[in-house]
């Protein structure tokens, strides 16, 4: 998503064609007048409604993998970090991501302040290429999905109002200075030349990082582990619908990477977006054949769980660079991908790292793998991909680790035990998703 106005630079040059004398000497593959604005403008909105459509997606997968006593917190924590995303992208984040660096900055602001305003009631800026809310709308969906992230990691064990308060700091501050160094034209793009087409790392592994810091202040679940370094098995209370969640990802995914074309003025651009389409959904299918293979020859029977990661592990590796590669190259990406769950889920148990869903090895360690690859087929190095890795580390762990540990001295993050064993649908939101069966595991 970086650099706007390079990707829409043809269909840009088309806009310069005003009278109809003229109309036949611009260029074959591109078109004229507002078409290109239009066309850009609702490559944004319908990317944009499909990364929305995987916030359902992300709550479905959550609401699947936990224990039916915390099955209706994990859905009111999924619809209200989406709300508090957009809230505050449009407050302040925005303004951060996208500050119009001059040189390789840190932390802006745009000149307007805080407040991204939008265009008025029939206003177009047709020199832009697309409009600006648009482009706004588009950006904020990826703003959530990191949120979405770190839901998943520490279900079952939180409360909601620490929760909600961390996902205000990650959308307003965290997440949108990470984006402002590469897609914001900031440090990593300008003195690194970072790469990160769609968010490997902006997005997934900075949820990931997030999702980790918190997962080790936070601690497990009770019952979890056991002294003896066992590990206890909380079964999921819906598989159907964790399945039904990873579908809609997979969907929603074609916009979060497709749309990051950013322009569709010209031939080129859609032919362009339809190998994104093809890469990103070989690379999930990739990874969710090695995850069936992984574990049938680890365990001796496939793991439907480790499958769904799979997917969408190998749908977080091929963000960094879905245009590029061939479509063997995406495959090679997403079943590497998918593999990395199998091995790291066991390892984070040996670790004592409660993830409920596997979301750390899923987008942070997926990601990792996703950005560090890209040199290998698109126009990167691995110096400038291994020092944004590393950079989003630092930023995110320690602004996150400060925000999870003042809440943790003030509020507190989790219920008490009681609580915790009872379900937090009861005592947190008072409405249990199952009537009658949450006591029931």
């Amino acid at each position: 998503m970086k650099n706007i106005l390079k990707y829409a630079a043809p269909a840009l040059a088309a806009l310069a064609v005003a009278e109809p004398a003229f109309a036949q000497e611009a260029a074959p593959d591109a078109v004229g007048g507002g078409t290109a604005y239009i066309l850009n403008t609702l490559l944004f909105l319908i990317g944009g409604f499909l990364v929305m459509w995987m916030a359902a997606g992300f709550a479905m997968l959550e609401a699947g993998l936990v224990r039916a006593k915390n099955t209706s917190t994990q859905c009111l924590k999924n619809i209200g970090l989406y709300s508090i995303a957009g809230l505050m992208f449009w407050v302040i984040g925005y303004n951060i991501a996208y500050p119009g660096f001059e040189g390789p900055g840190l932390i802006g602001m745009a000149d307007g302040g805080p407040i991204y305003w939008m265009q008025g009631v029939g206003e177009a800026d047709v020199e832009t290429g697309y409009s600006v809310a648009s482009d706004w709308f588009f950006q904020m969906v990826f703003c959530a999905t990191t949120a979405s992230i770190v839901s998943g990691t520490l279900a079952e064990r939180i409360k909601i109002v620490p929760f909600f308060i961390f996902v205000t700091v990650l959308t307003g501050i965290i997440y949108p200075v990470v984006v402002s160094w590469e897609w914001g034209g900031g440090y990593l793009d300008a003195a690194w030349g970072f790469s990160d087409f769609a968010g490997s790392t902006l997005v997934h592994s900075t949820g990931g990082w997030a999702a980790l810091i918190g997962a080790l202040i936070l601690g497990p679940r009770l019952g979890r582990y056991g002294a003896d370094g066992s590990v206890n098995v909380f079964p999921g209370t819906n598989i159907p619908l964790a399945t039904l969640g990873t579908f809609i990802l997979w969907l929603g995914w074609f916009g979060f990477n497709g749309a990051s074309q950013l322009a569709m003025g010209t031939v080129g651009d859609v032919s362009d977006v339809s190998k994104i389409f093809v890469n990103t959904n070989m690379a999930a299918c990739a990874g969710v054949v090695v995850a069936i293979i992984a574990t049938q020859l680890r365990y001796g029977k496939a793991d439907v769980t480790m499958a769904l990661n799979g997917a969408l592990a190998g749908l977080v590796a091929i963000t960094a660079e879905p245009l590029a590669p061939t479509v063997g190259h995406a495959i090679i990406i997403g079943g590497i991908g998918g593999i990395l769950p199998v091995i790291f889920v066991p390892l984070l148990d040996k670790l004592k790292i409660d993830d409920v869903v596997g979301a750390i090895p899923v987008h942070l360690v997926a990601g990792i793998w996703g950005t560090l690859i890209v040199p290998w087929t698109g126009d990167a190095t691995f110096m400038g991909q291994l020092v944004g890795v590393l950079l989003t580390m630092v930023w995110v762990s320690v602004a996150s680790g400060i925000v999870w540990f003042i809440l943790k001295a003030t509020i507190g993050l989790r219920p008490s035990a009681e609580v915790e064993t009872a379900g937090l649908d009861i005592h947190e939101i008072g409405v249990e998703a199952y009537p009658g069966l949450a006591n029931q595991n």
